[in-house]
């Protein structure tokens, strides 16, 4: 079965009314697509909206397709409708197994074999989603970072059905869309970079349990210390630098059996009352009075500043 030819495709779908849904068809109607997308609920329509509007500021600022416009966008609570003349499936309903599992097996009845559909899932393996899709050789995950309008990477990988050709197809349409594709070696849940992120989340609900940090003393530590750093550099190449012309080399040379010492605290914290609290009224404290959406446009705004930056210096 042939797929779509990328460099005439115009139409894709976004399956879900949420942050992410919401997100994706922000980006996809920014690079000039038509997008249909799917709510599961009609009430969920001004919401979602607001997700788009809100985006389109930084997307504008960071560079719009020629042919990049909101009437692109088309809405339905009907699957099968949304579905309809689409070239490339984003799936981001809500994040459990059973729900999902039906929501492909519904797909796999409706879409050509020719589609490939995409989940946004951020833990759950595809091998396990695609259990009863009867186009399953076609799914697999393409796992975004939230916002997924700004933050190029999407994380890729097939589960045990999804043929190689998919995955190549997928890796390409992501980079033609925009995307930064990263074609994971093999399933393991939670990814790559959710993996490394829950890493830095589990650290810091230790140093609160603890008392040995605040929320807002370890989101300070992180953006005047590493973040900036990672804009430019990951943490491999960060320390391959940090230690001069020894590179990483002298780096586990010198620092290896360091790595062996109580620094960090890999298995979480039991979230008792106490913590939970701890870390609500932190980031209570840390917002003060503003509304979640002016947060979300003023995070946006500086992340396209980064971004416009890192693009003009390659």
């Amino acid at each position: 079965m042939t797929l779509p030819d990328i460099s005439s495709l115009s139409t894709v779908a976004s399956i879900g009314g949420g942050p992410i849904g919401g997100g994706w068809a922000a980006h996809f109607l920014a690079r000039g697509f038509d997008v249909r997308a799917y709510l599961h609920d009609p009430a969920e329509e001004p919401a979602f909206r607001e997700i788009i509007e809100t985006a389109w500021p930084c997307l504008t600022e960071l560079g719009l397709a020629d042919t990049a416009s909101l009437e692109r966008l088309y809405i339905t609570s009907n699957l099968e409708d949304a579905v309809a003349g689409a070239a490339f499936i984003q799936e981001s309903a809500v994040e459990r197994l059973d729900e999902k599992q039906d929501l492909y097996h519904k797909l796999g009845k409706i879409v050509g074999a020719d589609i490939v559909i995409a989940s946004s899932t951020s833990g759950l393996l595809m091998s396990d989603i695609q259990a009863r899709c009867d186009i399953a050789a076609r799914t697999l995950v393409g796992h975004p970072f939230n916002p997924p309008y700004l933050l190029p990477l999407v994380e890729v990988v097939g589960g045990a059905k999804t043929t190689t050709d998919s995955i190549d197809w997928a890796m390409a349409f992501y980079q033609h869309a925009g995307k930064e594709p990263l074609r994971l070696k093999k399933e393991i849940p939670g990814f790559v970079a959710t993996r490394l992120q829950e890493a830095l989340w589990r650290e810091a609900l230790h140093m609160v349990a603890n008392g040995e940090a605040s929320p807002e003393d370890i989101d300070r530590a992180l953006r005047f210390g590493p973040a900036s750093r990672m804009a430019v550099q990951g943490q491999c190449m960060a320390f391959h630098v940090a230690c001069g012309e020894g590179g990483m080399a002298k780096n586990l040379d010198q620092f290896g059996p360091a790595l062996k010492l109580p620094w960090t605290r890999l298995d979480a914290p039991e979230l008792t009352p106490a913590l939970r609290n701890a870390m609500v009224d932190g980031c209570r404290d840390m917002a003060g009075s503003e509304s979640f959406k002016t947060m979300a446009a003023e995070r946006d705004q500086k992340i396209a500043r980064i971004l416009k930056v890192v693009r003009q210096k390659g």
